[in-house]
């Protein structure tokens, strides 16, 4: 890109983040909440480092990728172009029990898992990690939870997440910090997330140090504001689309 080109992108980024921000606002002062309540999780999937290091310059620090592969390498790139920049990676996607190596050198945490084998693959691959002096401290992990059971989405069925967050909490290498969810594609937003607010209070009273609620997305961050979340994850009302 040109310097030009550059700064066109950079005034873009700036514009739809204030943007995000007046919406998080918005929605956490309507809920009677305080905004600073709400984390922003930027979904960079599918763009490039250098918007990734304009994000970073613009104040964000939180990335999450979908693919372990396109994660490692986009995380790699940044430490070169922002070699100062303190960041955390986090993989929200759907994730593959071979990629567990890779990803503890280079991730802060999962927010998808769904399956007690993901995460003891997690929790040796995070054991190795720290013993190999690639990483410090646990991989911290979100359960991720599905509310219609729809195939190919992802997230355990709201009756093994109780179990699936003891497997977790137990992992001597992993740090159960929640739980995650996305609204059904046929289901009203509110209805899902009041319902997903309902499980978290009950995860949270027996792990209290499960604090997070991870739930909304471009579309519905407002209604999943509304009903408790605490981190919401945004990429196309960021970086727009493809």
């Amino acid at each position: 890109m040109t310097p030009s080109e550059v700064e066109e992108r950079r005034e873009g980024l700036r514009r739809a983040l204030a943007d995000v921000r007046a919406r998080i606002d918005a929605a956490a002062r309507a809920a009677g909440r305080d905004p600073a309540e709400v984390e922003l999780l930027a979904v960079t999937k599918t763009w490039p480092a250098s918007d990734v290091a304009l994000l970073v310059d613009l104040g964000l620090a939180e990335f999450g990728e979908n693919k372990e592969q396109e994660g490692a390498a986009k995380a790699a790139e940044l430490a070169d172009l922002r070699p100062e920049a303190e960041v955390r990676w986090r993989v929200v996607g759907r994730l593959q029990r071979n990629k567990a190596r890779s990803l503890a050198r280079w991730a802060h945490a999962v927010d998808s898992v769904d399956s007690p084998r993901l995460a003891d693959a997690l929790d040796r691959a995070a054991g190795a990690a720290e013993e190999a002096g690639e990483r410090s401290g646990p991989l911290h992990v979100l359960v991720q939870v599905s509310l219609d059971g729809a195939e190919g989405r992802g997230g355990v069925p709201v009756d093994e997440v109780a179990a699936l967050a003891e497997r977790v909490d137990a992992a001597a290498h992993l740090s159960l910090d929640g739980v995650m969810t996305v609204a059904p594609r046929d289901a009203e937003p509110a209805e899902a997330f009041a319902t997903f607010a309902a499980l978290a209070e009950w995860v949270r009273r027996d792990f209290p140090g499960a604090r997070t609620l991870s739930a909304g997305m471009s579309g519905d961050l407002e209604a999943a504001i509304e009903h408790g979340s605490t981190c919401v994850r945004v990429g196309t009302a960021l970086l727009g689309t493809r």
